[in-house]
């Protein structure tokens, strides 16, 4: 059969208020339109639907069947027709971002409380990754926008917008006091030390794979990290040297971690906002693309 949905929604309506004239009215249709509709839906379903009487209608048995079908389509309808309306608004919906735990802490943090506290309505889902983990997310509309660090290889698949710039800081625990209290090092000198670093496949240590290399150095991690969160530890109890986010360092007492002096100048990387080319942003994340690029500096 191939029925239209508008007799659908004329027999949902009749049925719901139990009066052609007050589905009318709920519709802003006239009466007749709407007879004519039911006749028509019941000749190609051939069955009588309702039993008119002198209060309204009221549904056949075969109606009450076709009716516990419709009501269900048509809420879910009115529903779906709901939360994008509301979306629009930015009263409801829900955003999906996937972020590098750096661009997290070091950029997007202040940015999703200012988000939450103007658009309390909006259901945040942030799921920390690597960068390569979260641009195929992306990739794969698992998420909405990337929040990552670089670098990040050349995809025509998506559009990516350097929003911060942050140095990395080198440091060590204090059984290598005596690099703090010495002169510059260089990298050369840094690569003689056991060092401490995200693990391979993640943006981090290839960035220090090509720093290393513009120098002529391999870079080679003796201890690997999951996270960037257990860098600061793993350094603090003097497993080696690492290089540290500036803003992971705020707050850690100066004889817990000691920097060391750079004969270069320290190490910057940038944090991207990284989104699908091919897919149009709902309105939660144009709202937040809106923030992020607001507080590009």
């Amino acid at each position: 059969m191939n029925i239209s949905y508008d007799y659908y929604r004329i027999f949902y309506y009749v049925a719901k208020h139990g009066s052609f004239t007050h589905a009318a009215q709920a519709l802003y249709l006239n009466q007749p339109n709407l007879t004519r509709a039911i006749k028509t839906l019941e000749a190609e379903l051939a069955c009588t639907l309702f039993v008119r009487h002198h209060k309204g209608v009221s549904l056949t048995p075969a109606g009450e069947r076709l009716y516990s079908h419709i009501a269900s389509a048509m809420e879910h309808i009115q529903a779906g027709e709901e939360e994008l309306e509301n979306e629009k608004t930015l009263e409801s919906g829900t955003l999906s971002i996937g972020a590098s735990e750096i661009a997290l802490r070091c950029f997007l943090l202040p940015i999703l409380n200012q988000f939450r506290r103007q658009y309390p309505g909006i259901r945040l889902k942030i799921s920390n990754h690597s960068t390569p983990i979260a641009i195929a997310r992306l990739k794969s509309e698992l998420v909405d926008l990337a929040i990552i660090t670089a670098p990040l290889d050349d995809d025509p698949e998506i559009i990516a917008t350097t929003v911060k710039s942050f140095c990395e800081i080198p440091v060590a625990g204090e059984a290598f006091g005596e690099l703090a209290a010495g002169s510059p090092l260089s990298l050369h000198e840094v690569a003689q030390y056991p060092i401490v670093s995200l693990r391979s496949k993640t943006s981090t240590y290839d960035f220090y794979v090509r720093l290393f290399q513009k120098h002529g150095l391999d870079f080679e991690a003796e201890v690997e990290a999951a996270t960037a969160d257990q860098l600061l530890p793993l350094i603090q109890y003097n497993l080696g040297i690492g290089f540290i986010p500036e803003e992971f360092l705020t707050g850690t007492p100066a004889d817990r971690v000691l920097r060391l002096p750079l004969n270069i100048p320290h190490p910057t990387r940038d944090i991207a906002l990284v989104k699908k080319r091919s897919k149009p942003l709902s309105r939660p994340a144009k709202e937040l693309e809106r923030m992020i690029i607001s507080h590009i500096s």
